[in-house]
């Protein structure tokens, strides 16, 4: 190569480098795109960050409500916890007004928390994880069955999936619970399910006169009160069911295939009881997988409705010593509603036929009373006459009375027998929810509510007067004068009873008055 040509060369390796020192090159630009840190790969080899980042970040969950509706309720659950947030039953309302705030069973507004978190025993499941969701909303019809599922992945290793199955037919709702281990070391523990309740609320104070936690174990109902829970609480084994009553209604968790290992009651925040709903332990090795399968219940404690549900539900009816009678005489009611339409009516009917039921042991009462009150001035003869020999007068009385064909016990063992037919009426017609909100006539519009002006507790009151003074009688004046007091106190016991309650005492009043007219005349 001669010189001409290496001079060529140098002078265009020069021109070239001094080409781009004065005009560099354009520097690409690359687009970030969120989420994402970009790094040049010319700068990785010579400078590495201090913490190295993923290309992009997991995507992070955060709380959200379902909104879920049936004809019978409108719930909002809540994916913190896969909790249930606030209940509402559509059927019925907190006040027999027009419009009526209908009924909260479950409120948002809980300082404990929501209902229905899920939390475990050894190992960490936080109650308040966030779930993901398969729906936003759910909509159901009549014969409609719907799932919602919600899902939580542990960095621990493991699944939780919270399945809650709706039907568009009444007030119970499936759950089925299933932990799944994905990671590969042992899991073992139990899972809780956390129920707040409130023990009472002002605004709702009458449905709440009658509130507190009910658990059916070893087929025996338990009612706790806040005194019961002072110090350690309660813990229950054995359990059939659990929840929560006040008077009309009830929140339940039912046990399915012995789901419920035992069941802890304890005073929890502010005005609240918590129930902690522990299932049996398990073991789960990679793979493995462990159901708890529930059935819950928000709804009335109405018999029909309860006793569909299963699991002897409807023991959650506190009816009293006399349940066997006051079941029945519950359906009778119910039955008499269908052709009458007026509860009041249905009451009035239930009294006239009890009424001619017992006629027969009535009659032989007040006759037999009557006729004690003849003898009663020889009775006093005799007493008279024997004194002083206590031996001679009761063989003299018991001679009277095998003469006159007279039973002294004849009066009182008729009306024993019907007294727990009084009762068993008397604790259906307390607590039923048919009553409630029930219209009869004119001013009564709520037959679980007292009369609002008084008028049939003081007319319920001066009937009772009239039939102590038509009933025969052989007491001393002394005695007798006190009995008069019975219809004033009555009277004022009654005042706040609930007004189907003392229509039923009214009437009967009634038709004993025009019994013993109807006795008195035949034996004058």
């Amino acid at each position: 190569m001669d010189k001409r040509a290496i001079i060529a060369v140098v002078l265009s390796i020069a021109f070239f480098y001094a080409y781009y020192l004065v005009f560099p090159p354009a520097k690409e630009v690359t687009k970030q795109l969120p989420g994402q840190v970009v790094v040049s790969s010319a700068t990785t080899a010579a400078v590495k960050p201090a913490v190295q980042l993923p290309v992009a970040t997991a995507v992070t969950l955060t709380a959200h409500d379902v909104l879920v509706e049936t004809d019978y309720y409108r719930a909002v659950f809540s994916s913190e916890g896969a909790s249930l947030k606030s209940l509402v039953l559509k059927k019925f309302q907190e006040t027999n007004t027009t419009p009526g705030k209908p009924v909260a069973l479950i409120s948002e507004n809980n300082p404990a928390g929501f209902m229905l978190k899920t939390s475990a025993t050894g190992f960490s499941l936080p109650a308040s994880a966030i779930y993901s969701s398969n729906a936003g909303s759910i909509h159901l019809k009549k014969g409609e069955r719907k799932p919602l599922v919600f899902r939580y992945n542990s960095p621990l290793g493991y699944v939780v999936e919270k399945s809650y199955i709706f039907s568009g037919d009444g007030y119970g709702i499936d759950l089925n619970t299933q932990i799944r281990n994905s990671g590969t070391q042992k899991l073992a523990g139990s899972l809780e399910l956390v129920l707040p309740y409130l023990v009472g609320d002002k605004e709702v104070q009458s449905r709440f006169e009658i509130s507190g936690p009910v658990t059916l174990t070893d087929n025996k109902l338990k009612v706790d009160t806040l005194k019961d829970l002072d110090k350690n609480g309660k813990k229950y084994e054995k359990v059939t069911w659990t929840g929560f009553a006040d008077k009309y209604f009830l929140s339940a968790v039912l046990t399915r295939d012995a789901s419920i290992e035992s069941v802890n009651i304890r005073n929890g925040a502010a005005n609240y009881i918590d129930s902690i709903v522990v299932s049996p332990a398990f073991s789960l090795q990679e793979g493995q997988s462990f159901t708890i399968t529930q059935k819950l219940f928000f709804g009335p404690k109405d018999l029909d409705i309860l006793k569909a549900q299963g699991s002897n539900l409807e023991q959650v009816l506190d009816l009293g010593w006399f349940s066997s009678l006051a079941r029945p005489l519950l359906y009778i009611l119910k039955y008499f509603y269908q052709y009458t339409h007026n509860y009041g009516f249905a009451i009035i009917i239930i009294t006239i036929i009890l009424k001619i039921l017992f006629f027969p042991l009535t009659h032989k009462s007040y006759k037999s009373m009557k006729e004690m009150q003849k003898l009663q001035p020889k009775l006093l003869d005799l007493k008279e006459k024997y004194k002083d020999d206590r031996e001679g007068l009761n063989r003299s009385t018991m001679e009277m009375y095998k003469t006159h064909k007279v039973n002294p016990l004849g009066g009182c063992l008729p009306m024993v027998v019907q007294i727990p037919v009084f009762f068993a009426l008397y604790k259906a017609l307390m607590s039923s929810i048919e009553l409630r909100h029930a219209p009869f006539i004119l001013w009564i519009t709520d037959l679980s509510a007292k009369d609002p002006y008084y008028v049939t507790p003081v007319i319920m009151g001066a009937t009772m007067f009239i039939q102590q003074k038509m009933t025969p009688s052989t007491m001393d004046p002394m005695q007798a004068k006190m009995m008069l007091a019975l219809p004033v106190v009555f009277t004022f016991m009654f005042l706040n009873f609930p007004s189907g309650l003392v229509i039923y005492w009214l009437v009967n009043n009634i038709l004993t008055i025009a019994q013993q007219a109807y006795i008195n005349k035949q034996l004058d």
